[in-house]
């Protein structure tokens, strides 16, 4: 499962980001793992959740990360994303498109769920980035 929570800056999207953190370390029985580009969730997420901080990376990178994270615990089963705009330092549709579908095939592949936010106009979206609000 792939969620998009897309929308302009200040429409909350991380502050929902945040309430799911929350209910998932509740309903979830395994690990629960949020990515960030900076420290700024530190106070706001539960401490039972882990906190990874990665700066400009691009997709690739990103890939390189949920793998190698999941490869070290395979207890994850719950991945959040805080603006993937942000952290991948690329705000081509397109290529945010293709990391969703490789994030769908993974989450089929090891049974973990992804949410994550991104900050841009929804009304923007591809068809292919609309299949996962």
């Amino acid at each position: 499962m792939v969620k998009v929570i897309m929308g302009l800056k200040g429409e909350g999207k991380t502050k929902k980001l945040i309430d799911l953190v929350k209910k998932a370390l509740g309903e979830e029985r395994g690990d629960v793992v949020v990515i960030e580009k900076n420290a700024d969730l530190t106070y706001d997420i539960p401490y039972q959740a882990r906190l990874v901080q990665v700066g400009d990376t691009g997709y690739d990178f990103l890939k390189g990360v949920i793998s190698g994270l999941h490869s070290g615990n395979y207890d994850i089963t719950y991945i959040f994303i805080d603006n993937l705009f942000k952290l991948s330092g690329d705000k081509d549709l397109g290529k945010a498109e293709q990391f969703l579908n490789w994030c769908e095939s993974f989450s089929e592949k090891e049974n973990v769920k992804f949410t994550m936010t991104v900050s841009a106009d929804s009304a923007t979206a591809t068809d292919g980035i609309k299949k996962f609000f």
